[in-house]
């Protein structure tokens, strides 16, 4: 199984710069091991299993929570029967397509 999510977390409560706080999701990202992609927007994860997505959301948050009292959570999921791999094939099919039109 392929789980791929897209997820932004930040506090609400640490003013108009929060990139200390994405740096701090992006540390437990790292070490989860799982292949991820950060964006200007949020970060893409691929996981084998729903319940390791959901873990890292747990964790993330709590990366957080000792200290922001309002925290924001978004996430999406694309989750699909077969071999992982999706993160890097997935854009790599559509620059194919752009580089061969």
């Amino acid at each position: 199984m392929s789980v791929l999510m897209e997820f932004a977390i930040f506090p609400t409560d640490k003013g108009e710069s929060v990139s200390p706080y994405v740096a701090r999701v992006l540390e437990v990202v790292q070490k989860s091991g799982h292949l991820h992609q950060l964006t200007a927007m949020g970060t893409i994860v691929e996981t084998e299993r729903f319940e390791e997505a959901t873990r890292l959301l747990d964790a993330a948050y709590r990366a957080l929570a000792p200290d922001c009292r309002r925290v924001y959570l978004v996430a999406k999921f694309d989750v699909r029967e077969g071999p992982t791999g999706r993160l890097e094939a997935k854009v790599r099919a559509v620059e194919e397509k752009v580089r061969s039109a």
